[in-house]
């Protein structure tokens, strides 16, 4: 079936009912801050909100996550409600308080020193300690509190995001066993050598089996999860029905390919408002007359920033032609600077761009532009229609919703997509140039390949990319999610 918001909250309707349906987040959707206007509410740089918040904004229900803006606390309810988005209110938000010391240990100590590094091979080790793993199972054991008041004695769906709370299932269904659970791991999963240096591997996977069901983006991740179990726990794995059964409780283990609101993309990039910052951009002095590639990620050491420079710097040793008629602009927020290796990542990115532009600017050319800024979404759908190509480079990542973005902001079938085959994105966009991020020389290759492919053939690999993402989108992914919480009731 054609999936999309009416479709979804019919499916909604018939498979949930009135049961609450709960989405649980570590990141919250809506942030409110202060402002020279007074209150501001604002949506964070996150691509795991952005996709979910049409989602819930369909089915309505209640989003539980840690609310960690100034001014939160001054428009919420005495049950720490309020009702989101605030132009158009369709659900409610429940803010979870956490201090500043919580903050560190249960968010930047164990789940991202600790497990994104493990989750993510990129070379980086992963750090465990004793005193962020106590906190973050306190924290895991607040929002079960918070899911199971929600509840209020009701049956109930709790969906619940990512590496965050891998505890929270299990300490749920202690009190709650009639509540359905699903958690999708919006990362990728390691193989079992690498998940065996987590000190906590068997509390982490006995956890993550208290959900119904367990949703990664592709199949390789759930085999990787399935091979962890069998290396690490007593159970019963069945590959015909893809499930992990222990101690009498099955796990439904699926691969759900995240993806986007196309069309909701499609027709806001055709705005005349995205028009008019599109063309702002290709008005600027520094961009005017010349090829415009452009990178839009969180300054963070898995997204292959780094290597995409290196490509650049050698696509014009290789291909001189393109000196002073290309320019490189890569926009994105800074990413968890409390964490030290991400300080020294974005160090390291700041310099690689000033060494590229001391080696090859011109009197009136720079070849690289770095905009350490986070982009509302409008800006960013505006960027997706200025550039001639948008790299995608990451060394490891889950999805990746850049390249799904781009495709659906492209209605003019126009640009290419370049893009790391260590996405899961890779596996429906096949029609993007594929590159490996570490092999600079193919890199660079790629990139003087989609600097100068004829529009023809952009079309064509636009219009299949363009095809995939309407058919796959996020309400179909959420769909078939809540197809199956359906079949356990």
């Amino acid at each position: 079936m054609a999936w999309d918001r009416i479709a979804l909250q019919q499916a909604v309707a018939e498979k949930i009912g009135d049961r609450k349906f709960i989405v649980v987040s570590n990141r919250e959707p809506y942030i409110h801050v202060y402002a020279d206007e007074g209150l501001r509410c604002i949506t964070p740089a996150s691509g795991l909100t952005v996709a979910l918040d049409p989602v819930i904004r369909a089915c309505g229900g209640i989003w539980v996550a840690a609310g960690l803006g100034e001014a939160d606390r001054d428009v919420v309810d005495s049950r720490d409600h309020v009702a989101v988005p605030p132009e158009d209110p369709s659900y409610v938000l429940r803010r979870i308080w956490l201090s500043k010391e919580e903050e560190d240990r249960f968010y930047y100590g164990y789940a991202n020193e600790g497990l994104w590094p493990l989750s993510h091979i990129v070379h980086v080790r992963p750090v465990f300690r004793e005193a962020d793993w106590k906190v973050y199972q306190e924290v895991n054991a607040r929002f079960a509190e918070a899911v199971l008041e929600e509840l209020e004695g009701q049956s109930g769906f709790v969906f619940i995001q990512d590496y965050h709370f891998a505890l929270l299932a299990q300490m749920i269904r202690e009190k709650r066993p009639d509540a359905v659970t699903a958690l999708f791991w919006h990362i990728p999963w390691p193989n079992p050598e690498a998940f065996r240096v987590c000190p906590q591997a068997t509390k982490i996977l006995e956890g993550l089996l208290g959900n119904d069901i367990l949703g990664f983006h592709i199949r390789y991740h759930c085999l990787n999860f399935m091979e962890s179990v069998d290396r690490f726990l007593e159970s019963r794995i069945s590959a015909e029905t893809s499930s992990v059964i222990r101690q009498g409780h099955e796990t439904l283990i699926r691969d759900f390919p995240i993806s986007i609101d196309f069309e909701a993309a499609e027709r806001r990039a055709l705005s005349p408002e995205i028009e008019r910052k599109r063309s702002a951009i290709l008005a600027d002095h520094r961009l005017r007359n010349r090829l415009l590639a452009v990178g839009i990620d969180r300054m963070e050491y898995t997204k292959g920033i780094i290597e995409r420079l290196d490509a650049v710097d050698r696509l014009f040793e290789k291909y001189p032609r393109f000196i002073g008629r290309f320019v490189f602009l890569q926009h994105g927020p800074l990413s968890r600077i409390h964490i030290r290796k991400y300080r020294d990542y974005n160090d390291e990115i700041y310099h690689r761009v000033m060494d590229i532009n001391e080696r090859w600017r011109t009197k009136d050319w720079q070849p690289v532009i770095l905009e350490k800024s986070h982009l509302p979404f409008d800006d960013v759908l505006a960027h997706y229609r200025a550039a001639n190509v948008v790299l995608v480079s990451s060394i490891h990542d889950g999805m990746n919703l850049v390249a799904k973005e781009f495709a659906a902001a492209r209605a003019d079938e126009r640009g290419v997509l370049v893009l790391s085959q260590f996405t899961g994105a890779a596996r429906e966009l096949d029609r993007a140039v594929l590159v490996n991020p570490m092999d600079t020389e193919r890199f660079a290759d790629a990139l003087c390949q989609a600097l100068e492919m004829p529009e023809e053939e952009q079309a064509e690999r636009m219009r299949r990319m363009r095809e995939v993402v309407r058919e796959n989108n996020i309400y179909r992914w959420a769909g078939r999610i809540v197809n199956e919480m359906r079949k356990l009731v």
